[in-house]
């Protein structure tokens, strides 16, 4: 056996010496030009390709978690570099021309970083691509129109950027594309009627941005959508009868329409709905009885409109129902007795003109409610006695208060705490949840909060906080808390005296960072209204 063992080692040692023969070497173009891109973004700490190449079989950053990632296909002569991802390293700088060097990527990931500058027209070079994101970074200029030559693609993300002037009427021509997301990325301007072309689109993302004119009709041939958000745009109702087609809708958020009222008359077949928020979008007419077999759904969101009528009782139907915001309508009637299903959390029936007392079960653990601006009898809620003297705010009658104040002051979202300067400021530290509303210890004022941070993945979180030292004040530690609202978050003032008041808001960014990472993108828009009594109010447009 022993005379074997030279003849057997031999054996293994030219084996080994043809399967590393026989790998596949990567084009040489496409290697220099991934180093260059490396040490341009200085991530030879992370992946050190100078000796290795980056096809090496089985190698560590190919893998699908790797970040970063290359990734390639060696099935030709050559291997060549199909997949690159960066993603939330926080590189800088603009898009180098070695990245067009690579010329078979399918699957480009350069997301949560802070790239900057405008997007090459060369991007139009990557014909293979399927995979494109680039959002959350801080470009700008326009939206080339040399995306439209990447007709592969089938995701496309540019969302949270700082573009400007319209979308590329090119992008019609991406008829594979079923994910486009250009949410929050500074686009303007009328939606495209070559976007009609887009019949595999089945996710669309296209909140905050600048767009203007009508939702456009042709939306509702797009019958593979599933996912469809416009909020915070500029468009204009009403929304279209077309949309009675889209019935493989699982999440439509439309919000914040201006000119033409709408009805919902277009939810017809859309069954399998689990998330319809209508918010602020002058929808008028009655709430029909056909959303209660709609049984998939779990938030239904339609405050802020113009509804009239009864709320239906095919509401109590919905047996999966999570969140029901219904609040600032003119809705009558008595709550619906059955209403809070087992599933329930939120409801907000507020600022609607309906009477009656409190449905079944509205003490039911895990349930916050709103009826604060109804006539609704609440005395049997936690905070009914406090609801009761709030009537004063919606009425003729006198707030109750034994002495008038004339001043307070609120630590929002903390305990009580005393200012450099002596003031004191009230503990507004209770935790307020989806459809809630409490009054301070001494009912001086009052706080009430609705809305659901959708797919939020902290959680419901209502106050945001910081340990971090807050420069520019000797009052650091009172602005160390907020309160956060993804809808309406109001304090009231009970029991003033008469005259005339100065109102003093403090504000400090405390959730997005100060650096020069991506989680430090990013700008904080937001509306004050501050309103008496009576139907005069003011109103102020925060942008910090």
């Amino acid at each position: 056996m022993e005379l074997l063992r030279p003849s057997l080692l031999l054996t293994v040692s030219l084996s080994l010496l043809q399967l590393v023969s026989a790998q596949t070497s990567t084009d040489s173009a496409e290697v220099d030009a991934l180093n260059k891109l490396i040490d341009y973004w200085n991530l030879r700490s992370k992946i050190n390709l100078t000796t290795i190449d980056p096809c090496t079989r089985n190698a560590s950053w190919a893998s699908e978690n790797a970040n970063p990632r290359v990734a390639c296909d060696c099935t030709s002569n050559s291997c060549h570099i199909t997949h690159l991802k960066i993603y939330a390293l926080d590189i800088m700088g603009e898009l180098p021309s070695e990245l067009f060097m690579l010329r078979k990527l399918m699957d480009l990931n350069l997301g949560q970083n802070v790239l900057n500058g405008s997007i090459p027209a060369e991007i139009g070079q990557l014909s293979n691509m399927q995979y494109l994101s680039l959002g959350i970074n801080n470009f700008t200029g326009r939206v080339p129109t040399e995306l439209g030559n990447l007709t592969k693609l089938i995701s496309l993300s540019f969302s949270s950027n700082n573009f400007f002037g319209p979308l590329p009427k090119e992008l019609g021509k991406l008829t594979s594309l079923q994910q486009l997301y250009i949410d929050s990325s500074g686009v303007t301007g009328s939606i495209p009627q070559e976007f009609a072309n887009l019949k595999s689109l089945r996710i669309l993302w296209a909140s905050d941005n600048l767009f203007t004119g009508k939702i456009p009709e042709f939306f509702g041939t797009l019958t593979e959508l599933a996912d469809l958000r416009l909020q915070g745009t500029l468009l204009e109702g009403p929304i279209p009868r077309s949309f009675r087609a889209l019935n493989k809708l699982e999440d439509l958020r439309i919000g914040d329409l201006s000119a033409e009222d709408s009805t919902l008359d277009f939810l017809e077949s859309q069954k399998s709905l689990s998330i319809l928020s209508l918010r602020n979008c002058r929808v008028s007419g009655k709430i029909p009885d056909q959303l209660g077999t709609f049984a998939k759904l779990q938030l239904l969101d339609l405050s802020f409109n113009k509804l009239t009528g009864q709320i239906p009782t095919s509401l109590q139907d919905l047996s999966m129902l999570q969140y029901l915001y219904l609040g600032n309508n003119n809705l009558s009637g008595e709550l619906p007795v059955n209403i809070i299903a087992p599933n329930l959390i939120a409801l907000d029936v507020s600022y609607n003109p309906l009477s009656g007392n409190l449905p079944r079960n509205f003490a039911k653990g895990g349930l916050s409610m709103n009826v604060i601006g109804s006539s609704i009898n609440a005395n049997n809620l936690q905070d009914g006695k406090a609801l009761g003297m709030m009537q004063c705010l919606h009425s003729n009658t006198k707030c109750s208060n034994k002495v008038p104040s004339s001043s307070f002051s609120i630590k929002c979202g903390g305990t009580q705490i005393a200012s450099a300067s002596g003031i004191e400021f009230d503990d507004d530290s209770k935790t307020l949840e989806a459809a809630s509303f409490y009054t301070s210890s001494g009912n001086q004022w009052a706080v009430s909060n609705t809305g659901n941070f959708i797919s939020s993945p902290n959680g419901p979180l209502y106050i945001a906080q910081t340990d971090s030292q807050i420069t520019g004040t000797l009052d650091s530690e009172l602005y160390k808390t907020a309160r956060i609202s993804p809808s309406s978050l109001r304090y009231y003032g009970l029991g003033l005296k008469n005259g005339k008041y100065r109102i003093d808001l403090h504000f400090a960014e405390i959730t997005m960072e100060d650096s020069l990472s991506w989680k430090g993108l990013g700008r904080r828009v937001f509306d004050v209204y501050i309103q008496e009594p009576v139907a005069s109010h003011s109103k102020a447009h925060m942008d910090l």
